[in-house]
This record gives structure tokens, C-alpha cells and sequence, in this order.
């Protein structure tokens, strides 16, 4: 039962004894901030100054239980307190142009995670984490990689990385859930004392809520953010292979593969509408619309895939590369955001400029959805697409309805509802999309988020193991369907994938919701899933992971009640001083993966949770606790729960990555 303490200098909120709010006049619970600040952009990556000119420390306290007035220095913050299952909710009316800060007790050794997604670390305890959407890879770690000898480059910590999809929501291993309700810039800090939240602007609401597991904590989040995310069924018929270079290609590495044995749900072209060399590579022609000299006769080529049971995705963003016809015709109608002067506001994409489209302009959202989605994705026969980027929204642009600063965090939940609705439009339940970007409550819009943009190696800030901190963050966050690209996206000079790399990765994508790979911003300097090398690999995971069907069927639909398809060792204990190994993960209930990500491994130290577990790959029973374990290339070490009722699908699949042609 919700208790509220009311004096004039202290104020204390609990749920059934346990603390949920605590206000005293040396410790307020908000304090009123007057801050400046100023932006520096450059490719989404966003550089803060921030000055803060006046604290005010709301300190006095009056009202009632449930509509608390803190006031002081003239200011005041009006609270609306309500019982929610599973805690309380707090609705704020704060004073215009202010920022707040607010003060919840923290508890010793208490773990903190969410945040949305955050990479390099899954405890947020002790760090800073930032409240605002922007580009994840920065040019000069790819340049101190290429430049510097492996020895000397210093892995980045958490405070140097920035995230694609942050989010106000956070959970501790003491079962507590903090979500703020707000677009507005801000940050949050985990200190040994207290936790501390601040934001430009006053948050709608706080959630504080309380339960005794994290499954119980997922399905009250996901009663407050709807999840409404899917992976059709289609898309667990293999791997959705990444591949580019025009219909002659595109049908010859899909055939031979096939041929070989091997299983695909579709092939994903990402330069279907046309290619261009930059610098870092080969990168899209953002024009999005067939590019019929590199894919002549493509609906036909559609139409042949899907005779041998392949679909075909395609690739879409925001924005339109300068001078192309849809970026003349959309500068023409007013359809994309401008800079003060009226004059198109241009984003660069590593050496090329790009208009954005204004998706506040009902004009131009309807032309995104009518013209550019459904005639000329969905009418072809696509089946799906990446929906790219959404986080480079200039906060000194001009719109043609809202503040940019205000709707900078919100901006690629509005990419993914513009593209969510397109589908349920059109009305092919068989179609979906992907995203890197979010915020809170995308989970009610994306199908499926990615990881984003990872390096082409071993790294743990930006290479492979870095995905699996940002999934577990996203699942706390409430993104429950999360995926990567099978072989990392930035390559650059030496810095490329080998054969095992790019095994490894697949290994890692074979036990996830979806499988699919990406041949790189270089294709031709990195390894391929059809590499002569890789091939026997690519054609046992991709029969293994179309052999889990029925089980990944399950984590789906668990995964649309809150429960995230991926989930961190101590996700059953809820302790997380139990936390023996930041990279192995549960998927689903019943399986429990081991990835390997260091290089030249033939054996794996695991530590497997209470239990009995059978190894997926020798039926070998193990107790829980720390086992090494063989590490073969092409199986990292995964178990089963002994009994488990998907047992002879886990026993299928095994056989399907053994069995020959």
C-alpha cells in the first residue's frame, strides 16, 4: 500500500514499508536549475556545454498526500501522487524554461541498469549517463585503430560512448524501476549516495515502481510502454543475407548459397536504389527508389527469390543525398528542414551532404508513407527494411511544427511510427523493418532494433562483444527484440574481419531472435558469409538457427508481455555480484549462450547458473558453476535446461548443424 508522509521540511514516500521517495530540507527531492548551454555537431556526434547559472533547492514542502507543492526561492513544482500497480506515479507541473533535478536514495552496493542502450557496460553504478540521442561510432576511433599498433590502443570506458537509443529507465538488482516521463535533454548520475536525474525541462511523470524479479519489473514496464514488437515467422527460415552489387549478384550469391545447403530467409540489398564511393567505402545513394542500372528487371528478381522461399529487403533514412530527384522534388515542396535563413539545412554523412525530411510536415509524412514505403518498397514485393539512422535532428533547425531542441530525443520514435503505420496502412502483416535509433517507447512502433554500427572486430567498446551490454541495457529498458549485424558494419584499412571474426559473429546471431549479416561498409576487403573459408559455417548455423523456428517462436511472444529474448547471467537471481561473465546471456528461458569473443579459443571457461544443463553440442549434463568447456569454431559453448520442454527441438538443431549435404 502506497504511504505518504507529509511535515513541512521532510516528505517521504513508501510502498508496503519499502522507500520509494525521500525529502528532507538539506537533501530536496527537486531542486529548480536555470542552465545555458550550446550544442557542437558534427555527423550526429554532439559536443554539450553546459553552464549552470542558478540552483534553487525547492525545500519547503505543503499540500496534501496525494498533491504535494515543493517550493523555494520563489519557484514551486506541483505533484499529482497516485498508486500504480506496482508502485507510485508522480505527474509534475513545473515553470517553463526551467530545468529540474531530482534526488532518489540509493541503496550500498546497489546495481543500476537500462538507460537505454548503453555498450560498454551493463552496471551504471558510479557513472554519468547521458540523456540524449546521437551518433554511437566516432571517425577518430576508427582512425587511432587503423594508426595506432593493437598494443597501444586504449579501449574507450562508458563516458566516451554515446548511444543510438537512450532512454530515462532504469532498474536496480534491488528491484527497483525509475522511468521519467520526459523528451528533454538530461542526465543521470549513480552515486555511492544518492541517484541524481536532470533534465532542460520538467518531466511529465516519474514511475516508481517495486517487484521481486526482473521478469514481474519487465511486465509492469511494458503496462506503462506498450510492447508491440514481432519478428514475422518467415524471417526464421535461416539468415537474411546482406548483399549488394545490382540483380546479377545479388541472385548469384543467393543462389550458390542455397545451392550449397545452406538456409535464407531473404537477402537484404541495402543499395537497392543505388550506390555510392566515398572515402570510408561503398555507402547508399540515399534516393529511395529502384535504381534500375544496378537492379534492372528487380521485381522480377523478387519474384524469383521468393520461388526458392527467399524475401527481398531493402534499405531507407530519413534524408535525401543533395542533388538527387527526390531531394530536388521534396526541397521544391518544402518538405525538408531548414536553417534560419530558409535555406535547406544539410547533414553530412561522412563526406557527403543530405537533406532531412520534415517528419512534423503532415505533407511530406504522407508522401514518406504513400510514395516512398508503399509504392516504392511494398508494391515491389519488399518484404522488409532497415530503417535507418534518426538521431541527427539539428537542435538549431527550423520545423514545420515544434521546437527541434524539444523533439531532438523524440525524433526517431516518430522515424519508426511514420514506418510502423505505413505497413499496417498497406496492410501485409508479413512485413517489418529494423531500427539503430530509438527512444522511449519505440518498443510500440520498431518491430525489431539492431545494435547499430559496430567495428569489424574484437574490441569491447565498439567491436563485437560490445552488443551484448547494449542488449541487455535495451532489455531493461523495455526493447525486448534486439539484433545485430553478423560481422560488425565500419571497416577501414586494417581494420577488417577475418574468417574467424565473421564465424563468430554468425555463431553469436545464430542463437538471437534474428539472424542477419552485413558485408561491410568495404565488402571486398572483408570476410563474407559465401568466403570459401566461412561457407561450411554459414550453411550449418543457418540450418541451425531455421531448426530453433519453434523455440525462437516462444521467445517472441514472450517477448511482447516485456520479457527481453536476451538476458544477462544473473537475470533469474536478480544479483548481480553474481555477474561472473558480462558477455554470456539466456535466451529466452531454456537456453543459455556462451559467445566467444577472443580470438584463437578452442576452450571457454563458463559459469552456468543453478541447475542441471545439458551441452547443446555433446548431451553432456552439467551441474551449475564454473566448467571449461570446448570452444570449436563454429560452436560456442550453449546449454540447455535439462527436461526443458523444447528438448528435442534444442536436439534438432544440434543434428542440423552436424548432419552433411
Amino acid at each position: 500500500m502506497l504511504h505518504s508522509d507529509l511535515h513541512p521540511t521532510r516528505w517521504t514516500l513508501s510502498d508496503d514499508d519499502a522507500p520509494l521517495l525521500s525529502h528532507l530540507t538539506d537533501r530536496p527531492f527537486a531542486t529548480a536549475l536555470r542552465r545555458e548551454k550550446t550544442y557542437a555537431a558534427s555527423h550526429g556526434t554532439v559536443k554539450e556545454t553546459v553552464t549552470e547559472a542558478e540552483r534553487v533547492p525547492l525545500t519547503e514542502v505543503s499540500g496534501t498526500e496525494d498533491a504535494v507543492t515543493l517550493s523555494g526561492g520563489g519557484h514551486s513544482l506541483e505533484i499529482r501522487v497516485s498508486p500504480c500497480d506496482g508502485g507510485a506515479e508522480l505527474r509534475f507541473t513545473g515553470e517553463p524554461g526551467w530545468a529540474y533535478e531530482f534526488r532518489l536514495p540509493a541503496f550500498k552496493g546497489e546495481a543500476v541498469f537500462g538507460g537505454g542502450e548503453q555498450y560498454r557496460q551493463l552496471d551504471l553504478r558510479g557513472e554519468r549517463v547521458v540523456n540524449f540521442v546521437s551518433e554511437h561510432i566516432k571517425a577518430s576511433t576508427i582512425l587511432e585503430k587503423d594508426l595506432l599498433p593493437k598494443a597501444l590502443y586504449r579501449e574507450k570506458p562508458h563516458s566516451e560512448i554515446g548511444s543510438y537509443a537512450p532512454m530515462p529507465v532504469f532498474v536496480t538488482d534491488r528491484g527497483r524501476l525509475f522511468l521519467f516521463d520526459t523528451e528533454a535533454d538530461g542526465v543521470s548520475r549513480f552515486g555511492a549516495d544518492c541517484f541524481r536525474f536532470t533534465f532542460d525541462a520538467c518531466p511529465r511523470r516519474l514511475l516508481l515502481l517495486r517487484a521481486g524479479s526482473y521478469a514481474a519489473l519487465s511486465a509492469l514496464l511494458a503496462s506503462h510502454v506498450p510492447n508491440r514488437q514481432y519478428v514475422p515467422d518467415w524471417c526464421r527460415d535461416g539468415m537474411i543475407l546482406g548483399v549488394q552489387g545490382g540483380t546479377k549478384r545479388v541472385l548469384d550469391k543467393a543462389n550458390a548459397l542455397l545451392d550449397a545447403g545452406a538456409r535464407l530467409s531473404a537477402v537484404w540489398c541495402q543499395d537497392w536504389c543505388g550506390q555510392l564511393r566515398t572515402v570510408m567505402g561503398q555507402q547508399v545513394w540515399w534516393n529511395w527508389e529502384a535504381d534500375e542500372k544496378l537492379y534492372p528487371d528487380l521485381r522480377g528478381a523478387i519474384e524469383r527469390l521468393r520461388a526458392r522461399g527467399v524475401r527481398f529487403l531493402a534499405y531507407i533514412n530519413p534524408y535525401l543525398v543533395k542533388d538527387s530527384r527526390l531531394y530536388t522534388l521534396c526541397r521544391d515542396k518544402g518538405w525538408l528542414i531548414t536553417k534560419t535563413d530558409g535555406s535547406v539545412y544539410h547533414i553530412r554523412s561522412t563526406t557527403f551532404a543530405a537533406g532531412m525530411l520534415d517528419l512534423t510536415n503532415p505533407e511530406a509524412a504522407r508522401f514518406i508513407k504513400d510514395e516512398l514505403i508503399k509504392k516504392n518498397m511494398l508494391d515491389l514485393g519488399v518484404s522488409g527494411w532497415m530503417a535507418d539512422f534518426g538521431e541527427y535532428l539539428p537542435v538549431d533547425c527550423v520545423l514545420h511544427d515544434g521546437d527541434p531542441a524539444a523533439l531532438h530525443n523524440r525524433w526517431p520514435v516518430l522515424w519508426a511510427k511514420l514506418n510502423r503505420e505505413a505497413i499496417e496502412e498497406y496492410g501485409d502483416p508479413d512485413a517489418f523493418f529494423f531500427t539503430r535509433s530509438g527512444y522511449l517507447g519505440v518498443q510500440s512502433y520498431a518491430p525489431v532494433m539492431w545494435n547499430g554500427d559496430q567495428h569489424t572486430d574484437l574490441s569491447r567498446d565498439y567491436g563485437l562483444p560490445c552488443v551484448l551490454p547494449a542488449s541487455f541495457s535495451l532489455g531493461f529498458s523495455g526493447v525486448t527484440l534486439v539484433h545485430c549485424d553478423a560481422g560488425g558494419f565500419f571497416s577501414f584499412e586494417r581494420l577488417k574481419r577475418d574468417d574467424e571474426l565473421l564465424i563468430r559473429w554468425m555463431e553469436l546471431c545464430a542463437f538471437s531472435p534474428l539472424m542477419r549479416s552485413h558485408e561491410s561498409i568495404r565488402p571486398w576487403a572483408n570476410s563474407q558469409p559465401y568466403s570459401p573459408g566461412v561457407l561450411p559455417y554459414t550453411v550449418r548455423l543457418t540450418r541451425l538457427h531455421a531448426a530453433l523456428a519453434p523455440y525462437l517462436r516462444r521467445c517472441v511472444e514472450q517477448a511482447q508481455s516485456g520479457l527481453p529474448a536476451l538476458r544477462p547471467d544473473f537475470w533469474e537471481t536478480m544479483d548481480c555480484r553474481a555477474h561472473r561473465d558480462e558477455y554470456s546471456y539466456f535466451l529466452g528461458d531454456e537456453l543459455f549462450v556462451c559467445p566467444v569473443i577472443e580470438k584463437d579459443v578452442k576452450t571457454r571457461r563458463v559459469w552456468l547458473p543453478e541447475g542441471d544443463w545439458v551441452h547443446l553440442w555433446t548431451g553432456t549434463v552439467l551441474p551449475g558453476g564454473e566448467h571449461l568447456v570446448p570452444a570449436p569454431l563454429g560452436q560456442t559453448p550453449v546449454f540447455y535446461r535439462k527436461g526443458s520442454a523444447f528438448t528435442e527441438v534444442f536436439r534438432a538443431a544440434a543434428e542440423a548443424y552436424k548432419k552433411e549435404r
